[in-house]
């Protein structure tokens, strides 16, 4: 297995167009719907938002041109290079370097804004507590856009071992609902079926929702679109680095399995499905939860 140098931000990159065709398409345009005559006053905040590819999403679909436009992220080089990318956006963009919930949670962000997006990030959260800090920033009757919420389901293709590949998927969702970050739970492996219940919890009500499944697979020719097989190996390598030194998995034969997985993308082979949800929805007037 050659070594791989792993980059999160060519990883966020390189999933845009993965990211493009999981979308439910219902859900997008039930908020194209919502959005619409609306724009010019619109007051949008996007938490965990990467390298801004969401945001440019949004203006190449021409579904936002002219809003006030905050998009946040904790770690200051994906800022920097959303910086970059949006540098000619139409948005009215402010681009802060910032913890989530933290920023969610000061006084002065509560009811400040119209629309609250979250693309592939609220699987990395505490939802029972996490939820409430968001949608306190909505104002009465606000928006949220939540996307590619994780739900249970890691697939490959071609079966190694049927049973084996079984016990490492359930391995693996283990590690995201063990997670701790800065001392408090930092994920759930249904997160996208958990939002139904949790969501109405907080006085928010689903206008849409439907899967919006990752599926990658090589074309005719034997070579993934774009850059979807850098993206692959990114996910094996996060596969292989949650697992790795797991009391449960003997190390040789983990190792094995990933090597025959990295052996099928170099051969054009391999398939990747992740399950998720989105959702589109609204703050009932006046209730949203502390």
């Amino acid at each position: 297995m050659r070594e791989f140098v792993p980059s999160f931000h060519r990883y966020l990159a390189s999933k845009k167009t993965v990211d493009d065709r999981a979308l439910n398409a219902l859900v997008w345009e039930t908020l194209a719907q919502l959005l619409k005559g609306r724009e010019e006053r619109l007051t949008v905040l996007e938490v965990g938002a990467g390298i801004g590819v969401m945001a440019e999403r949004l203006v190449e679909r021409r579904l936002l041109t002219r809003a006030a436009y905050t998009l946040l992220d904790e770690q200051p080089e994906n800022i920097a290079i959303a910086r970059e990318r949006l540098a000619a956006s139409p948005l009215k963009l402010t681009l802060l370097a910032a913890d989530a919930l933290e920023f969610c949670a000061r006084p002065e962000q509560r009811g400040g804004y119209d629309l609250l997006i979250a693309h592939a990030f609220l699987d990395l959260l505490d939802l029972p507590t996490a939820l409430p800090l968001l949608l306190q920033v909505l104002k009465p009757g606000g928006l949220f856009y939540f996307t590619l919420n994780f739900d249970g389901a890691t697939i490959f293709q071609p079966e190694i071992d049927p049973a084996f590949d079984a016990r490492l998927e359930a391995l693996y969702h283990r590690t995201m609902d063990e997670r701790i970050t800065k001392g408090r739970r930092s994920g759930d492996s249904r997160s996208g079926r958990h939002l139904f219940g949790l969501l109405r919890q907080c006085g928010a009500e689903i206008l849409a929702a439907g899967s919006s499944d990752w599926t990658v697979f090589a074309g005719p020719d034997g070579h993934y679109p774009a850059d979807e097989a850098y993206f692959l190996r990114f996910i094996l390598h996060t596969f292989h680095g949650a697992l790795r030194g797991h009391p449960e998995i003997e190390t040789a034969r983990l190792d094995s399995w990933m090597a025959e997985r990295y052996a099928q993308l170099e051969r054009g082979e391999l398939v990747y499905i992740a399950h998720q949800m989105d959702f589109v929805g609204r703050t009932v007037a006046d209730s949203t939860t502390n």
